[in-house]
């Protein structure tokens, strides 16, 4: 069988303020997926591991994520990998 990509993990550097944190950059994990059938075998946990390094190679002393409030798979796997919640928000908008 040929190498294959299971999973990928998009981290950023940003520079914006970020809920929680207090320095910048913050190294930003801005999505992460697992195909189904290699879930919960540590996959993700290291691709987060990895943008951590990344993050702190590029100057991060902080390294946050969202997930949707309804998301409630994604956010047990953020506390489970150490993240910890710092807020919750409703973003609201209006055509004018």
């Amino acid at each position: 069988m040929r190498d294959k990509y299971v999973g990928l993990a998009l981290c950023s550097l940003r520079h914006d303020y970020v809920e929680g944190c207090d320095n910048s950059p913050v190294g930003y994990l801005e999505g992460i997926v697992v195909d189904m059938q290699f879930r919960k075998k540590g996959i993700a946990n290291t691709q987060c591991k990895e943008c951590e390094q990344w993050a702190k190679l590029n100057g991060c002393t902080e390294f946050a994520s969202d997930c949707e409030l309804d998301n409630t798979e994604s956010l047990k796997f953020h506390l489970n990998i150490g993240f910890e919640e710092e807020n919750r928000i409703i973003c609201l908008k209006k055509l004018i």
